[in-house]
């Protein structure tokens, strides 16, 4: 089996973070090829961001798509999966929508951590966008809080479970997927990694053996 995580940004910096998560939970069961998205953004943060990323994931797809058996998005607002799903009939998973559904399984309610507070709504509309809003808790801007990044993450996990009844954590930025660990450790909740959850969820429907629909929504038209 192989897999391929798109970074839809062109952070290497990032990529390389992803990929060390990514890499760590394949843990050899297959194979895994983590990419930046050329032409896009450094950052996706805005509307603008996920336009550019587009033309360099759709790229990705079309290259891999005959030697992969799944494509993982690999950002916090799930740029562009639509259209990757129209692109090819192979498994395109989304790791906010993979972290969404996983947390809603593992608890009650839970709570979605950003980088800064422009993404605090996005977010919501992204949880609204998979009709879980009954499962969420709140979204935080965790950048308000004192420390380092560590130390405003743990805080603002820690005031979503005592302020906002929040029973699981979401990290809203594939760039995050470090501090997955050791944050469900302190905090004593599951605490999600996006890039992780993704692939699990990449990785059983690979082995299950389903292939995107095109009976309708993804055939692009062409069973119409």
């Amino acid at each position: 089996m192989k897999i391929v995580v798109i970074n839809p940004n062109s952070s290497e910096e990032m990529t390389r973070d992803i990929r060390k998560a990514a890499e760590s939970y394949a843990a050899g069961r297959f194979e895994v090829l983590t990419l930046p998205t050329p032409g896009a953004s450094k950052f996706i943060g805005t509307f603008e961001d996920m336009a550019k990323s587009a033309p360099g994931m759709c790229e990705i797809v079309r290259r891999y798509e005959s030697e992969v058996d799944a494509f993982v998005v690999a950002c916090g607002r799930d740029p562009n999966l639509k259209l990757m799903r129209e692109l090819t009939d192979k498994p395109v998973v989304g790791i906010a929508q993979s972290a969404i559904y996983m947390a809603s399984m593992l608890g009650n309610s839970f709570t979605i951590l950003q980088t800064d507070s422009y993404t605090v709504p996005n977010k919501i509309h992204v949880v609204e966008d998979y009709h879980m809003e009954g499962y969420l808790a709140s979204v935080r801007d965790s950048s308000v809080e004192a420390g380092d990044r560590f130390a405003q993450y743990l805080e603002a996990g820690r005031k979503a479970i005592a302020e906002d009844g929040a029973e699981v954590i979401i990290l809203g930025c594939a760039g995050l997927c470090d501090m997955a660990r050791k944050l469900s450790e302190q905090l004593g909740v599951p605490v999600l990694d996006g890039v992780v959850c993704g692939l699990a969820t990449a990785e059983a429907i690979v082995r299950l053996g389903f292939k995107t629909s095109k009976a309708r929504y993804y055939s692009a038209g062409r069973n119409g």
